[in-house]
């Protein structure tokens, strides 16, 4: 029963963190003490679970322990009797009804509170991912291709930086969502990438955060039709996770794109995406989802158009990660050759130094040239910088290490 009842709970937790801490920091005002007293709920569970058993509604049960617990602290701060009456009524008044251009979702509300103006835009993504994504510092760090000290120093002083500034948990008005998106845009994005494809763990799709972070766009939509960004990126996400179920044998293991049975992929989400994106402009997440469409619409491997992709990727804004995206859309568009000139060019980028994928492409690349031995030398090297246990024995394999 304890081994059951710990994986409830962190199921529990994958599941509802973002949910629970969202609704903490509505009744309290304070991001930070919201996640604190949501893993306080977790302590909670771990202690009590094995002993009691697993609750029927385990979401709420972490929800309602961590309330009391917040109604305990206040009972020891000053000013504590209107605080008390606020938590009071959310155990039983009915929520008024909110103003038509409210935002009805705690979560989607707790997005836009971190992504505050008074927070840097690398500060709000990454406090975002951490609160929403119920994802560990060291995922968000490469997530951002940042050393994990620091993006820690920088989840922590956002969170000061909110509580310093007196940030209320409010919908922001209609005249202040626009200087916001941008960051909420991208963190809903990189939820869903983690998502997609795990940076670390025994995993390598993690589907309830994909689905979260549809979810998310889903909603944005709703409330910012008129941006087509918003299009673009339920665009995005749409198609890929069209692809979910086809990503992973039936052990876990992942099916690389070229090889997947695209009788799996899920076409009312592909409808659901091209629809999108015939309402979305030339963001960068149009041009994403743009992308993703080519693939979407080729009946096999062999048909999709990769020379569009690459002039597509031409048209993104350039990074080292879009490069070496456009070094694989040129090699198979143009050759091996095409591609590993590229890649060669990128191979002193700081930002890649650690990336598994550098490697990984060029191990490809140079497979595909037939000089092998320096390809099973970069898939090694690239299952050593991957911290996700597929992938590692994904990239051993092509290494030739049993």
């Amino acid at each position: 029963m304890t081994n059951k009842a710990h994986q409830a709970v962190e199921e529990v937790w994958r599941e509802e963190a973002a949910r629970v801490v969202a609704g903490l920091a509505r009744l309290t005002g304070d991001v930070a003490l919201a996640e604190e007293l949501a893993q306080d709920a977790m302590v909670a569970a771990l202690e009590q679970w094995p002993r009691d058993g697993v609750p029927n509604n385990p979401g709420a049960w972490l929800t309602t322990v961590a309330k009391r617990r917040a109604v305990d602290l206040f009972r020891r701060r000053e000013r504590h009797d209107e605080k008390l009456a606020e938590l009071a009524r959310t155990f039983t008044d009915v929520e008024e009804q909110p103003e038509p251009d409210a935002i009805e979702d705690d979560v989607l509300r707790l997005v836009f509170v971190a992504c505050h103006p008074v927070l840097t835009t690398q500060s709000r993504v990454a406090l975002t991912l951490r609160l929403l994504g119920g994802l560990s510092t060291d995922e968000i760090a490469r997530a951002f291709l940042t050393p994990e000290a620091t993006l820690g120093q920088r989840i922590s002083r956002a969170k000061k930086t909110l509580a310093k500034e007196r940030v209320p948990f409010e919908v922001p008005g209609r005249e202040e969502l626009g200087e916001r998106l941008e960051a909420v845009l991208e963190v809903v994005y990189l939820i869903f990438n983690e998502g997609y494809t795990a940076t670390a763990g025994d995993d390598w799709i993690r589907p309830h955060l994909c689905e979260e972070a549809l979810r998310l766009a889903r909603l944005l939509e709703e409330l910012l039709p008129r941006e087509p960004e918003v299009h673009g990126l339920r665009a995005l996400l749409e198609i890929q996770a069209s692809r979910l179920g086809a990503r992973t044998d039936a052990n876990g293991d992942p099916i690389l794109l070229p090889d997947q049975d695209r009788a799996k992929w899920d076409r009312g989400r592909i409808a659901a995406g091209l629809a999108a994106l015939d309402r979305a402009g030339t963001g960068p997440y149009a041009l994403q989802a743009a992308i993703a469409a080519c693939h979407a619409r080729a009946e096999t491997a062999e048909a999709t158009d990769w020379g569009r992709i690459a002039a597509l990727y031409e048209q993104l804004a350039p990074s080292p990660v879009v490069e070496l995206n456009r070094a694989v859309a040129l090699a198979m568009a143009y050759g091996p050759e095409a591609g590993l000139e590229l890649v060669d060019e990128l191979a002193g980028e700081p930002a890649l130094q650690a990336y598994h994928l550098l490697p990984s492409v060029r191990g490809d690349l140079l497979a595909r040239l037939g000089r092998d031995e320096e390809a099973r030398a970069e898939f090694r090297r690239a299952a050593e910088l991957t911290r996700n246990e597929r992938e590692r024995a994904l990239l051993l394999a092509r290494a030739g290490v049993s």
